[in-house]
Order: structure tokens, then sequence, then C-alpha cells
């Protein structure tokens, strides 16, 4: 769909016509067109519709107006959906060539530009088709609207300078010189004009007409004496000079020689500001500069835009299509249209830039040449692209990576609308540019497979990418035109030891060490080998192959049977990994330990993965029981479950009674938490590998008898997790029936297993013979799961001595993730009886621990959440916007902004309680118990202040559920406050003072600092008799008595 303004407004499409009526819809209309592809603000719109001159006769409510108005033009208009709605405005989305006005504004700075490069004959060309475009006064039938009257100036201004270019272009051309008459009709029309009064004297004396000629001067000269009292410029002076002398015309002055072979560009540049400064400032201080990157990531069309920038000539030199290494020199003296023989003489003349691209498959004898040139040619700079740089002494790198993920969805959507020019882009295309490593040119080809499937079928498809990914340009280089194409080129060039490298690393789900690589047979020298030739990253320390090689390299082992094999070595590299690192997470070297794994967290995963796929069960489980600690510190027990269940399941249960020389010979129940497999001292100063496993594996009888202890510590690590992530409603079908109690795990897995069954009796009486073991680690996870024991239950007394074990435990071992944890849950307490003081000394040790585990950790956000109890809403604030301005977690950002949805209320602001529990609702929704938990509270607090007592009981009896479930005694504490809120609301404060006090009794005291029990307390003072009454219950009773008011409330 084509807009012309340039005359009487009218739409074109599919060659009809379409007349807009009505001026205020043409007005419309014509103000969108003017910005096309741009949004133009409701308020812009208004203002040009219907300016102050009008505003006392216009509508009462422009904006309103507007939006009526739109819906007009768009059932005007032939092709109704390009009339797009946007954020406070509206765009019509059509490319600036499809508005006559916009088109001809280019065509006139392109033959502007033409005209001062002597280029005349494009000049010509530009401007005439610029000309050729109006078709009357424009903006006609708009009306005497502000916006309109400037538009019309300004394009009226253009087209004249457009006119005396085309006059002086056509004077350099043989039988295109401007006739005198136009230019006298032009002269009169704008008589202060010179350019034009200079054209016409030129014009006047080349026909032969001198007399007229030095008239038409000395008629100009009077006029500016008489009306502006000045003379005219320099230039008509000499030129009425040499006509007075009769001297003949100066010979034009001859073109330029070529300033080089690049050619405009066909589509947009998107992204790559930085390289392409990088670049510019590389080529002025280097006279050599390669760009080095794997295929398709852009080196090309970096290079071509960086030689455009450069002041002197750029010739680029195209290689691929070499195919000996001989004819290097020859493509070279083709492209400056010279022969070889006077390659030299031609490139010392004056400063050059020869761009040599794609020199990867002829890399030795384009270094040859470069450097030959280089030494021979001092005003000659050299730009080359490759996947390895050439190895000339005094070369520049210049690393390409692929494209920011803001750049690779500009691109993709920038492609997607050359061929679907409806095309919007959604959630979607950021993963699939992620999907595709952000590399140019797979993008470019995924974008373009749109024109034939949808965006979500793109999506579904990248698993193939390599099938659905071709059809690329019919002009690109034919290893361009697929995807598979680029990466073969790529495979092609590197040797045999080589392919068989990135073969075996193509299993590596993320990044590796070059202890990793040997570890699967790869030599360090042929990995840095193929860091030279682009098909791995370097970050750091650590190496990474793009996902797009990484499955042409899985589709290679697969087709040689040998990608079990190499899974197997992967899988045996990164157990090695979890064993070793599995004792020194539960002591002093817990950060460092932590962080190694962290960064192998895809690998350890994957490694679980292929293990599971492939009924490698010894694998699997020993693999499981080690990552235990490691995710229950990261705080990622919704991940154990996920990926310990299916383990426990394909494996055998634990035997009720073991030997003497089962699990528990070890007395090391860090395998309480179900992470250990190496033996170690009880420091976790050692660190043995897996020869030092299988040692153990001997001494206990054999491997399966390994298996089976590492089922057992995989078994406690499934319980602790899924404790805190709420997920114990199956355990027993996960884990079996209760194994033997004799050893420290088993009686762990015994008392979780209890607890998750509703026996807490049977579980303390499981731990009861372990609690005085002495390794502090060991003992400090049984005190653990004897507080949880406790708090099922309801026992509110016994829990903080517990704890108060478990942390003085945990701090002799040098532990942080249990200190830190328990000191929070102590603080807790001590805020519920009113020990602020105590209460914040813990918190900030707490604090601090987990800054030590690192900013991503979990109990950042109910760390900060726990000072709220201590009266210090101010510094949970701070806590919590941090979390947020960090970004670094999606899952704890949204728990982040629950409790500053709770904040934002107890300061009045229901609105932005609302927006933040609205910006949390999508992520929390699908999370753990605990979040929802959480969530769900916040929601019942929220829709209570607003008045919506239906939807508060609702939320209220969400959390309750969940956290019933768990159990988890503070979410039901802060839920039967929620409660106790919403009766009071409904006018029933009696009961609302007996629901707050089993909150009191729930959590073992008062919590006076809590903003919300603080209130009620206030406001239910008269009550006071039922609120003491209901504190005096035990926890048990106040629960049934929080379960009963649940039952009730809606029915309310």
């Amino acid at each position: 769909m084509r807009v012309e303004v340039l005359g009487p407004l009218r739409v074109v499409a599919d060659g009809r016509t379409t007349d807009v009526g009505g001026p205020r819809l043409r007005a419309l209309l014509a103000r969108l067109a003017l910005e096309a592809g741009h949004r133009v603000g409701h308020r812009t719109l208004a203002d040009a519709l219907w300016p102050e001159a009008e505003a006392a006769e216009g509508p009462e409510n422009p904006v309103s107006a507007l939006h009526s108005l739109v819906s007009r033009l768009r059932r005007a208009l032939p092709e109704p959906g390009l009339l797009r709605s946007e954020p406070s405005g509206y765009r019509l989305d059509v490319p600036a060539e499809a508005v006559d006005a916009l088109l001809f504004e280019r065509l006139v700075l392109r033959g502007h530009d033409a005209l001062r490069s002597g280029r005349h004959a494009a000049a010509a060309e530009h401007l005439s088709r610029a000309l050729g475009l109006w078709r009357g006064d424009p903006l006609a039938d708009v009306g005497p609207l502000p916006y309109a009257e400037a538009a019309v100036v300004r394009l009226r201004e253009v087209r004249l300078g457009a006119l005396e270019d085309r006059a002086e272009a056509g004077l350099a051309l043989p039988g295109e010189a401007p006739r005198a008459a136009e230019l006298e009709r032009l002269a009169a029309a704008h008589p202060l004009r010179e350019r034009l009064r200079t054209l016409l004297v030129t014009v006047l004396d080349a026909e032969g007409r001198r007399a007229e000629a030095l008239a038409a001067y000395e008629a100009y000269r009077t006029r500016l004496a008489e009306e502006l009292g000045s003379g005219p410029g320099p230039e008509l002076r000499a030129l009425h000079l040499r006509i007075l002398r009769e001297e003949p015309a100066p010979e034009p002055a001859p073109v330029p020689a070529p300033r080089g072979n690049l050619r405009a560009p066909l589509t947009t540049f998107v992204g790559r500001e930085d390289e392409r400064r990088l670049v510019g400032e590389r080529l002025a201080e280097h006279r050599l500069v390669t760009l080095v990157g794997p295929g398709g990531v852009g080196k090309t069309r970096l290079a071509s835009v960086a030689a455009a920038d450069t002041a002197g000539r750029a010739w680029l030199v195209e290689l691929g299509a070499v195919t000996e290494p001989d004819a290097v020199p020859h493509a070279v003296a083709g492209a400056l249209g010279l022969r070889v023989s006077t390659l030299v003489e031609a490139l010392s003349v004056t400063d050059t830039l020869l761009v040599l691209d794609c020199c990867e498959h002829v890399v030795d004898s384009a270094a040859r040449l470069a450097e030959e040139l280089l030494g021979r040619c001092p005003r000659l700079r050299v730009l080359a692209t490759g996947r390895e740089p050439l190895g000339v002494p005094g070369e520049a790198l210049c690393p390409v990576s692929p494209l920011t993920p803001e750049a690779a969805e500009e691109l993709f959507t920038d492609r997607a609308r050359a061929v679907r020019p409806d095309f919007s882009p959604t959630g979607e295309v950021a993963r699939i540019c992620r999907r595709l490593d952000r590399l140019p040119l797979s993008i470019e080809l995924a974008a373009a497979r749109l024109r034939s499937m949808s965006l979500e079928t793109l999506a579904g498809g990248l698993d193939r990418r390599f099938r659905i990914l071709g059809g690329g340009s019919r002009t690109a280089p034919p290893r361009h035109r697929t995807l598979r194409g680029v990466v073969a080129w790529s495979w092609d060039l590197l040797t045999g030891t080589e392919r068989d490298a990135a073969e075996r690393l193509s299993v590596f789900a993320s990044s590796l060490t070059v202890a990793a690589a040997e570890h699967v047979g790869v030599t360090a020298e042929t990995l840095y080998s193929l860091v030279d030739k682009s098909l791995l990253e370097t970050n750091g320390d650590r190496y990474r192959m793009l996902d797009t090689i990484r499955e042409y390299g899985l589709e290679r082992l697969a087709s040689t049977d040998r990608l079990h094999g190499a899974r197997a070595a992967h899988a045996a590299c990164f157990l090695d990994l979890a064993e070793r690192a599995e004792p020194h997470l539960r002591g002093p070297g817990q950060t460092e330990w932590l962080a190694r794994l962290s960064a192998d967290r895809d690998n350890l995963l994957a490694a679980l993965g292929h293990a599971r796929e492939a009924g490698d069960t010894g694998t699997a489980v020993r693999l499981g029981a080690a990552l235990g600690m490691f995710w229950a510190v990261h705080g990622d027990h919704a991940s154990a479950v996920v990926h310990l269940r299916p383990v426990l399941r394909a494996s055998a249960p634990c035997p009720a009674h073991g030997s003497p020389d089962g699990p528990g010979h070890r007395g090391d129940a860090a395998d309480a938490d179900g992470s250990g497999g190496s033996r170690q001292d009880t420091n976790g100063s050692g660190a043995p590998g897996r020869a030092g496993a299988e040692e153990d594996s001997a001494a206990s009888g054999g491997k399966d008898d390994l298996v089976r202890e590492a089922r057992l510590r995989a078994a406690a690590a499934y319980l602790l997790n899924a404790t805190f992530a709420g997920e114990l409603t199956d355990a027993r079908a996960v884990v079996g029936p209760p194994p033997d109690a004799s050893d420290p795990v088993g009686a762990f897995v015994a008392a979780l297993l209890a607890m998750a069954e509703g026996r807490s009796a049977d579980g303390t009486a499981a731990l009861e013979p372990h609690l005085a073991h002495p390794d502090p680690w060991t003992r400090a996870m049984l005190w653990l799961a004897r507080s949880f024991l406790d708090g099922t239950a309801g026992d509110t007394g016994f829990g903080p001595k517990d704890v108060e074990h478990a942390v003085a435990a945990f701090r002799e071992a040098g532990e942080r993730w249990g200190l830190s944890m328990l000191l929070m849950s102590l603080a807790y307490a001590r805020a519920a009886t009113g020990d602020t003081g105590e209460a914040v000394a813990m918190l900030e040790e707490a604090q601090t621990l987990t800054r030590e585990l690192g900013t991503h950790h979990g109990q950042r956000v109910w760390l900060a959440m726990a000072h709220v109890d201590t009266g210090n809403s101010d510094g949970a604030r701070a806590r919590l916007e941090e979390v947020v301005a960090e970004a670094a977690s999606i899952r704890q950002v949204a728990l982040a902004r629950v409790c500053l949805a709770d904040l934002s209320r107890h300061d009045g602001d229901l609105a932005g309680a609302g927006r933040h529990l609205g910006l949390a609702r999508e992520v929390v929704r699908d999370g753990e118990p605990p979040d929802r938990a959480l969530y769900s509270a916040a929601a019942g607090y929220l829709a209570a202040a607003t008045g919506d007592p239906e939807a508060a009981a609702r939320h209220l009896g969400e959390a309750f559920a969940l956290a019933d479930a768990m159990p988890d005694m503070p979410m039901l504490a802060q839920v039967a406050v929620g409660v106790a809120d919403l009766l009071l609301r409904r006018g029933e404060p009696e009961r609302a003072a007996r629901i707050l006090g089993t909150a009191h009794a729930l959590r073992g005291g008062p919590n006076p600092c809590n903003p919300d029990v603080a209130r009620l307390t206030r406001d239910l003072r008269a009550h006071r008799a039922a609120y003491d009454r209901a504190s005096r219950l035990t926890a048990g009773e106040a629960l049934a008595a929080v379960r009963a008011e649940r039952d009730g409330l809606t029915a309310r």
C-alpha cells in the first residue's frame, strides 16, 4: 500500500486507487504518513487535527475523538491492519518508500550527494525520478492545518533545490542542458534566489544569448540593490565578468577516480555500533586488522560498513569463491581492475583500504599477499575477515561475537517485515534468537521462513534447525544459503584431529575447562586450535561452543555411532567433579566449590539426564546424591525434586535392614543431606576423585554396594529439598519404605518420611540415637530434621531449642547455608517474642553469610522480609529493591515484588501493591508451594484492604492449604493474621481477636513489630481477653482452630 500526498491525497494498493473522504480523515492519514513506520503519540495527533485555533469548536475530548477517527480511517483503507495501535499512539506500518513525500526527499538527497561527487548522470536520474513524483500542490486537500502548512513549506523548498540540482547536473551532460525558458519562469517566481539566477545566466550564455545573459544579471543586481541594499555573490559576479570579457566557459572538473567498489547495502545494518567504532579505531592505529569469528556471525557486513566509514579508497575482494591458493593475487587484481604486475604501483599512489573477505580456506596465501603488499605499499591498509587470524606480524584482531539480544531481536523483526509486512514481534522472537545463538545469518534465514510458516511453528522447529533453515538469498555464496552450509564449510577446513575433538566437545551442554576437555580425550593444544578457528569462544578460563555448531557436532557423532560413548565420557567427567566437590559444600570451602559447580550446572544436569536416558542407573544415582547439597545450598529445591524423583523411581529402594558395612560405616552424615559421595575427613580438607570412590566400592563389597549407598544418600537429598519445596506428598512412592535407622543417613531418611506421613513421634525416635554424633555437620543436619518434626507436631517450644543446637553445630562445621537459614529462623522466633535486639543481630550475621554465598542465593528475599518483623521496614525495602534491580533471577525478582507489595500496602499505597503483585503473578503462579503460598497470602491481604472480602477469603484459603500441606508454621501464622484482618473488616472483632491469638500460639510469640500485627492488636484492644485465651493454646490446638476458621470463612 502506498500513500501519495504530493498532490491530492490518495491511497494506492494492488494497482487500485482509493480516495479517502473527509478532510479530517485525510489530515489524520497525512500526518501518520509523514512519519511512516514510526509511532505518533495520541496528543501529537490530536493537536495536529484540532489545533488551538479550533479548540473552542473542536471535540470536548480530542483523544477520544481521535480513537473514533482512527476506526473510521481503518475502514477506509484497503489494508486496515497497517494502521496499528501502539502504546500511547498509532503507527502507519509502511516503509518510508511507500509514502511519495518521504521517497521524494530520499531521492533528492541521493541526487545531491551524487552531484557533489561528480556523478552527474546518477544525480540526474535520482532527481528526475524525485521530481516526477509531484502531481500538484502537496497536501492540497488536507485543509489549512498548521502541521500541513509547515510540511508544504518544507517540501516546496526541497523541490526548488532539487530543480536547481537537476539543472546543474544537466549542464554537465550532453543533450540534457536545462531550457532557458523554464529557468526564466522559476527565476521570475523566486526573483531573489541567486543560484537560480546563476543557472539562468549560464544557460543563456551557453545558448549564445550573451545580451540576454547580461540583462538577466543586471536585472538581478538592480533588484538586490533596491530591495536589500546588497549585491550578487562572488560566483555570479565572476560569471558576469567572464561573459563581459567573452571568455569561454571553463572545462568541467574531471570526474574523480573511483573511490572503490563497495556496493550500496540492500538491507539495514543493525546493531554493532561498538564493534564498528572499534574496527575504525583499530584501522587508525594498525595497517592490518582481521575480523575473526564463526561463520554467519556477520564479519563481511561489519567489514563493509567499517570500510565505508574510512576516508580513503576502499576495495572489497571476495575470496570465498577462490579455490586455489595461487589464485588469491589474481582475485585481488581483478577486483581492482588491474593486472597482478601493477598491484604494488597502483596501491602505492593514494591512501587505500583493501578488504580481503573470507580468508579462512586460503589463509596462507592471503597472509603472504597481505604481508607483501603492506611491506611495499606504505599508504595501504588491509582489513581481513576469516575464522582465524592471518598470523602476519603487526596484525590486530577484532573478534566478532554474536549480536546483543536487543540487536538480534531488531534484526529478526526487520527481516521478518521484509517478507511479511504485517509481522508483529512477540516473546517468541527473543527465544528464537537465543536458540540461534544470535548469529545474524541464522536469524535472517529464520526470518525468511516466515513467508511459509508461523512464528510459533518456526520456534518449535528449531530442534531441526539444519532442516528448516535453508533457502537463503539466491545471490549469496552457496555456503551462506543454508545454515548447514555455513557450519559444514567451517568443519571441512578442520584437520581430522580437530574434527574429532569438536565432535567430542559437542556433548558439553555449556562452557568447559581445559581439564574437562582432557577428561573426554581432547588435548589442550587441540582446544586452543579450535579457539583460533572460531569453533569455540573463550570467557576467562572457560570455552564455549555455539549451540548451532554443537548441534552439528552431535549429528556427526550420531551418524558414526559415537554419541553414546562421548556422552558416557562426559557423564564420568562430571560425576568425578560432583563427588570431589560434595564434601567441600558442607564446610569452609563451600563458597569456592559452590561457584565451581555453578559454572558447570548445565553440564551436571545434562550428565544426569544422559545417564538416566542410557539406563546407567549407577551413575545417575551417584550423581544425584552428590548434587543434593549443591541444590540445597543454591536454594534450587524444586529442581532437585524434579531431577531426583525419576532417578529414585528407576532404582531399587534401600533395604530396611543394612549390614554393619552398609551406609552407616562412614559415620559421615552430611550424607544425611544426601549429598556426599567420597570419603574424606570431616572438615572437608580432602578431595578424592573417582579412584577414591572406586576404592570405597571395593571395601563395601563392590559396585552394587556403592550404588545402594548412593541411593540412600540420594533419597536423603530428595527429602531435604522436597521439604523446602513443599513437595512431600508422594515421598513414600518415590523413596520407598523407611530404611534402617541405625546409621545417621538412614535415620535422616526415616525421620523425614515419618514427617511426610504425619508420624512425627516415629521420626523423632529415629533421630534420637544420633543427635550427639561427633561430626558437627552431621549433628547439625540431624537437629535440623528434628526441628522440622517439632514444627509439624505443633511443638513451638522445642523447635527453637533444636534450631539452637543446629546453629551451634553448623557454626562449628564452618558451613554458611545451614547457619544463615537457621539464624533467620531464630531471628523470626526472637522477633515473635519481642526480642528485636537479638533478632537484628542474627539477621545481620545471616545477611553477611548469604552475601558470601553469592548474590543469587534464594534466602535473600526471606532474609529481607524477616527485617519487617523487627520493625525495620525501610531496611527490608532497600534489600528487596536491590534484588529487583540486580534482576539476576526471575524467581527471586518475583518473590521480592510480592514482599514489596506487602510493604506498599503497609504504607497505604494499594495501587503500588497491586502493580507489584501483577508483575509477579505469572512467575509465582507456576512456582514452588512456598512461593505460591507467599503470593496468595499477599493477594488476600490486599483484597481485604481494597474491599473485596470474597477474593480475600479465596486467596487466604489457598495460602493456608499450601502452608498446611508443607507444613510451614510461620506462613500459617501469617495467614491467620490475614484471616483476623478480614474478620475485623467484616465487623466480627471478637472472632478476629481469637484468630490473632492463634497466630501468637502458632509462632510462639506476639510478633509485636510486624505492621499488620501491631495494627490489629491496637484495633482489637477491647477484645484482649479473647486474644489471650487463644494465645495460650498449644500450636496443635491453634492449628486446628485456624483450620476450622478457614473451612467456614467463605461460607460467611
